[in-house]
């Protein structure tokens, strides 16, 4: 019998990325240590829940939806951009339906009810939907549209925290060891090798355990939302955390870094992304987010890259019908083909058009919108946004001229823009912007109407934020790498810790797979090396 506290493998983080290790490789009869610094869940416990998978599941099958390993991976090469090698994203697409079996198989459930419209979130009428650019011009040169956000089944927005906790309590039936409030301080390198970590632990069973987990749950949830009131929720907590910490020593085969992105910590955010204070964007996370994973990686030779890769949101949908209208930079120039992803289009306004745009819509699309909202705007935090939109969120004019004007747009460039759209539709050449052709309304009605999109920081119509890179792995077994290429023996890193499929640009879903992903391949080969690996009699020490 292995003495107290000696491991296979410890787990930095207890997310979808962080259960998916520690489920895999306690089914390689590893003995598993998982420590988060929260309650568990993490990012994606606040997430929409959307895992994106096809190559011909069952639920795409079930929905009629036309797809396989090879088309998806045509997609998804364009999105990668190279980020991962064509083999690790082929074997990716090729065991995409087997993962969503084996998520099923720890409690997650799925359906597929396919959305007849594109949105940026489905009701909850629909768990089926096309979560990305796959529709979109150019990326269905490449490869046949197919829909592949595959929404974890649950009311509202529980489907994240539904889909994450399945799986860590399937990673605790399965004997994995979990300790909550626990944070990783400090790697134990010995001979170049990782052999153990160093962290601080509250007990949550403690006397203000119960403050805590109320402070933190509250916290959690206003900090996407609400930053201020989120962060001195949260600093409360922190103090209960500081009072009560203990400091503890474990030794390990293996340890894994799963500790998500960088998203909350202003230092690293200004110095790799470019972000000063008060960036007009949300950031999307929780406090754990702050880059200790990748600083740990560092800490031990790693090396980080694409820490200046954003995943920045401005959706257009729904309504639906919003994506009849024209999107135009300052300039009344066309930003870029409505129906592209959230990201894309706040990709290229960031880059083309210094954050700021505007759609326009005439008085049909916008009637047609407003009939949509009953149907398609369903979810709790739709509600204040869509008010917001069809009230003071929007400007509105009887000519194009005049709502230029309004907006603050050169009235000749809006026109032209304008005039060159309707043009399009009315000729055989369809929209100069390649719009899917189901999606073009001409914009001849008035009222006009515009809606600013700029990324701007507001709690009704929020631009949210997400970082996508991290440390540099071994595509085979998620080792971290030196500066060298050359694994690091011990220390390994998935999710949002490392680069994966998601680390050029996102779509809805992919970080959620490629937690998966690396992280049954991190697991999984952490436990097969700590049957090599010799552990050192285990050291512990203890105090406040």
């Amino acid at each position: 019998m292995k003495p107290q506290n000696d491991y296979d493998v410890v787990i930095v983080g207890f997310g979808v990325a962080g259960a998916s290790a520690a489920i895999e490789a306690a089914d390689s009869g590893a003995r598993v240590l998982v420590l988060d610094r929260g309650y568990g869940g993490g990012a994606a416990a606040l997430s929409g829940g959307v895992i994106y998978a096809g190559g011909g599941t069952r639920y795409q099958q079930a929905a009629g939806v036309q797809d396989s390993p090879q088309n998806m991976f045509n997609y998804l090469r364009q999105e990668a951009n190279g980020v991962v090698s064509d083999e690790t994203l082929r074997h990716f697409c090729e065991t995409s339906p087997a993962m969503v079996d084996w998520l099923e198989q720890q409690g997650a459930q799925f359906q597929g009810t396919l959305s007849p419209y594109k949105a940026s979130y489905t009701p909850d009428t629909h768990y089926l939907y096309y979560s990305g650019n796959e529709t979109a011009w150019p990326y269905n040169l490449e490869a046949v549209p197919a829909a592949r956000g595959h929404r974890q089944v649950a009311k509202g927005v529980k489907s994240g925290h539904t889909l994450t906790m399945s799986l860590c309590q399937s990673a605790i039936a399965k004997g994995v060891e979990f300790k909550p409030l626990s944070r990783v301080s400090e790697l134990i390198i010995e001979d170049g090798a990782v052999v153990g970590v160093v962290y601080r632990s509250m007990d949550p069973d403690a006397e203000s355990g119960d403050s805590h987990r109320k402070l933190s749950k509250v916290g959690g949830k206003l900090g996407n939302w609400i930053p201020p009131v989120g962060a001195r929720l949260n600093a409360k907590a922190e103090k209960l955390w500081e009072k009560n910490a203990v400091e503890t020593s474990v030794r390990a085969s293996a340890v894994i870094l799963a500790a998500g992105g960088f998203v909350l910590n202003s230092e690293m955010m200004a110095k790799h992304a470019g972000v000063v204070e008060d960036p007009g964007f949300l950031p999307l996370g929780t406090v754990g987010d702050d880059g200790t994973g990748i600083k740990l990686g560092i800490s031990a030779g790693g090396v980080a890259t694409n820490l200046d890769r954003l995943a920045v949101w401005r959706f257009l949908s729904p309504p639906s019908a919003f994506l009849e209208g024209v999107t135009v930079g300052p300039t009344g120039e066309r930003i870029i083909n409505e129906d592209v992803y959230g990201a894309r289009l706040a990709e290229v306004m960031i880059a083309e058009q210094q954050g700021r745009g505007f759609l326009i819509l005439d008085a049909k699309s916008w009637k047609k919108a407003r009939g949509q909202i009953r149907k398609q705007c369903r979810q709790a935090f739709q509600f204040p946004q869509t008010m917001y939109l069809f009230t003071a969120g929007n400007k509105k004019a009887g000519s194009l001229d005049a709502l230029a004007a309004k907006i603050g747009v050169p009235s000749a460039g809006l026109t032209q823009t304008v005039r060159a759209y309707n043009d399009g539709i009315a000729s055989e050449k369809g929209d100069p912007g390649r719009k899917a052709a189901g999606l073009c309304a001409p914009i001849e009605q008035g009222p006009f109407r515009a809606i600013e999109i700029s990324i701007k920081n507001s709690s009704l119509y929020p631009a949210t934020v997400f970082t996508l890179g991290g440390l540099r792995v071994d595509e085979s077994s998620g080792h971290v790498l030196n500066s060298e290429d050359q694994p690091i023996a011990g220390i390994y890193a998935v999710g949002r810790c490392a680069i994966g499929i998601c680390s050029y640009s996102y779509v809805s879903g992919l970080s959620l797979a490629d937690g998966v992903f690396s992280g049954r391949r991190a697991g999984a080969h952490a436990a097969k090396s700590a049957q090599f690996r010799r552990i050192s009699p285990v050291q512990e020490r203890t105090g406040t």
